[in-house]
This record gives structure tokens, C-alpha cells and sequence, in this order.
């Protein structure tokens, strides 16, 4: 157990001085080189088999309910080392986070006062939501992120409101007593002032494709939780399905690894980490402030509804930050922040990528070019 550590990149033959092509079926992963975070110092891990558990990407995008840690690291990871992702245009927007600018993670407001009773208004005071689904407030969480997410647009606000103001207040407050001590603290009674929401990034559905015992394409190397990419999400989560994938898979894995361990041997010659002709980089302004513009790009075009014009000025902007950092972190001693900016953009670079190729509004991926669903025939 290695506490203030960072894994930095996957072990393979490519280090060997191999080439390694992607869909090549006999890559393979000897471990990991990890940043040391006291020291500064890339360290090898050599294993016999290798587990990857590093969770989503939520900080792809301006708002979300994910730590600042969920950085897509092991995505980036495995695509770097030519292993197989799949399914990344499908992120789960939570349609109802407190619009609180400036705090991360975003505080989630349960979709449980919604099915309590609870009412979406936009800022003039009006209920939209039985102008997309009749359903009204009580509409599937794509539906109704995509409902906030255009009454924003069209009047121009950054929230809309969650009304629970017609509820009995100490019943209210019973049900949901973190969610009414977070909005005290902020100058906001729930029994009697309507709550600030917005959509916010929750969950990637797609990940780096594994088997059902949780293997990726690179062998010796598994993955679970939301990192990997079982199917079992399909195009749209249903909401606590995650825990108990995590649950199943990590269990398979643990088994599998430990029935195959002994056809196994460390790798003997892999060598060190190379930074030398690096220095530390000078400006941290140019990661920050690249990581600003990634957010802003990813949230402005490759959101909750996406065009295809969106996707190209997309692409064409983060292609620009990609050089640039790409370029810093060649020249620079590895840091964090830079590895976390650097994940990032390999990550936003496939939701892109894979939004593209469907031609197709299905689960969480509504493109605005092609609004209805294409069934195979």
C-alpha cells in the first residue's frame, strides 16, 4: 500500500523496445511506473499481474459531482499502451447538482426530492419539464438534464431552480437532512426558497473494454469499477447499478488473477524511468491554465447535447492544448498536475472521437444532427 503515489504509465513490451500496435493481441503489462509525490522520483512497480481501479473523468467538464481526482488516468493509461476503450460518448449527466459556482465536487441534490414532490422551474418561475416529457419532473435523468440544459440555453441563465417550497417543512427536512443543513449553510431555506440546480458530469459509461473476469485487452491486466467498460451500462446507467458491478468484477478478477499467477514471471530487463535532458516547468500558469480551456471545451461542445459542428470546433480546439502540453511534458520532470492535464486531454480526445462516429442520439449521447435513434435492421 503506497500512499502519495501516482501511476504515471503501463509496463510493456513497448518498453523492451518492442513495437506495439494497437489490436494486436499479445501485448502485455509487467507493471507500472509510478511517480512518488514527496520525492519526485518515477519509480518501476514490476507485477505479475496488474488491477486497474482509478475510476471516471468527471473533471473532463467545468461542473461535476466527481472528486478532483477523477481524471481518467487509467482511460489515458491503457490507450497510450494500445489496449482497447469503447463507449466513452456515453457520460451520465446527474441532471440536478447545487449551482454553487466555484465549489468541486458539485454538492448532488438526490433526485429523491423529485420523486418526493419536489418541482423544476426555470428562473421566470415557469415548470418546463411537460414541455419534454410527460412525465414532467419525475422524467428519466437524461431527459431532464437535457430539458435544464436547453431552458438554460434559450433564456440564458447558468441554473434553474428545484421547488420544494409546497411540502410540509418538518416532513421535508426529516427526509433530507444533509441536503437541507448544505443549503443552510449557503443562505438558502429549503421549506421556503426554491434550490439553484444544474446538470453535472456523474458517470462514464465506457472505459477500457474488459471480459467477464474484468481482463482488458493487454494481458495481465484487468480493470474494474467505472474505469472499465463491461456493457452492463449500456448507452445510459441506471442509477447504483456501478456498485454492484464493482462489486462482481473485482471479485471475478481477484479469482482469475490468482488462478493464472503462476504461468507468470516478472519482467527482468525492463529498464528505469528516463527524465534526464527534463527540468521542472517553469509556468505552472500553462497547465492551469490549459486545464481551464479543456473544461470549457469539453462543456461548451461535447456536453449534454452535442452538434456535429460542436465536435469539430472541439476537436480542432483541444488539438491545439494537446500539442502544447505534449510538448511541455516532454521537456518537463513529471509532475501531477501535468500527468492529470495530460490524461485528460487523451480522454476528452475519445469522447470526442467516439461522439463522432455515432451517427445516432441513443442513451446519454444526444447529437442535435441526428435527433432520432437508428435501429439495426
Amino acid at each position: 500500500m503506497l500512499e502519495r503515489h501516482f501511476a504515471v504509465d503501463l509496463i510493456t513490451q513497448h518498453h523492451l523496445g518492442k513495437i506495439v500496435k494497437r489490436h494486436l493481441t499479445d501485448i502485455e503489462c509487467y507493471g507500472a511506473y509510478v511517480l512518488n509525490l514527496e520525492s519526485k522520483q518515477v519509480i518501476k512497480i514490476l507485477s505479475k499481474t496488474t488491477l486497474l481501479a482509478s475510476g471516471g473523468a468527471g473533471q473532463l467538464y467545468s461542473t461535476t459531482t466527481n472528486p478532483p481526482i477523477a481524471t481518467g488516468d487509467g482511460i489515458a493509461m491503457v490507450y497510450r499502451a494500445k489496449g482497447i476503450i469503447e463507449n466513452l460518448e456515453f457520460v451520465q449527466f446527474h441532471p440536478t447538482s447545487l449551482f454553487n459556482p466555484g465549489e468541486t465536487p458539485s454538492f448532488l441534490i438526490s433526485e429523491a426530492m423529485r420523486g418526493y414532490g419536489g418541482i423544476l422551474k426555470n428562473q421566470l418561475g415557469e415548470k418546463f419539464m411537460n414541455k419534454y416529457d410527460e412525465r414532467g419532473s419525475l422524467a428519466p435523468r437524461d431527459i431532464v438534464a437535457r430539458a435544464i440544459d436547453n431552458e438554460m440555453k434559450i433564456h440564458g441563465h447558468d441554473f434553474v431552480y428545484l421547488d420544494m417550497t409546497h411540502l410540509e417543512e418538518k416532513a421535508l427536512k426529516e427526509h433530507f437532512p444533509n441536503i437541507t443543513e448544505k443549503c443552510k449553510s449557503l443562505g438558502i431555506d429549503v421549506a421556503k426558497e426554491m434550490i439553484p440546480v444544474v446538470p453535472a458530469a456523474h458517470y462514464i459509461c465506457g472505459g477500457i473494454k474488459v471480459d467477464m473476469n474484468a481482463q482488458t485487452w493487454i494481458k495481465r491486466l484487468y480493470a474494474v469499477g467505472e474505469v472499465s467498460s463491461t456493457g452492463l451500462h449500456g448507452a445510459n446507467r441506471l442509477a447504483s447499478n456501478s456498485l454492484i458491478e464493482a462489486i462482481v468484477f473485482a471479485d471475478r478478477a481477484v479469482k482469475h488473477a490468482v488462478e493464472h499467477a503462476s504461468e507468470y514471471q516478472f519482467a527482468a530487463t525492463i529498464p528505469g524511468w528516463d527524465d534526464s535532458g527534463t527540468t521542472h516547468p517553469e509556468e505552472m500558469v500553462l497547465i492551469t491554465q490549459n486545464l481551464k480551456e479543456v473544461k470549457q471545451i469539453m462543456s461548451n461542445y461535447v456536453g449534454i447535447v452535442r452538434s456535429d459542428l460542436r465536435l469539430e470546433r472541439a476537436t480542432a480546439r483541444l488539438e491545439i492544448i494537446y500539442r502544447e502540453t505534449e510538448t511541455l511534458y516532454r521537456k518537463s520532470r513529471v509532475s501531477l498536475r501535468i500527468c492529470q492535464l495530460r490524461n485528460l486531454i487523451n480522454v476528452g480526445y475519445l469522447v470526442i472521437k467516439m461522439a463522432q462516429a455515432r451517427k445516432e442520439s441513443r442513451g446519454l449521447h444526444y447529437n442535435l444532427d441526428y435527433p432520432r435513434r437508428i435501429e439495426n435492421k
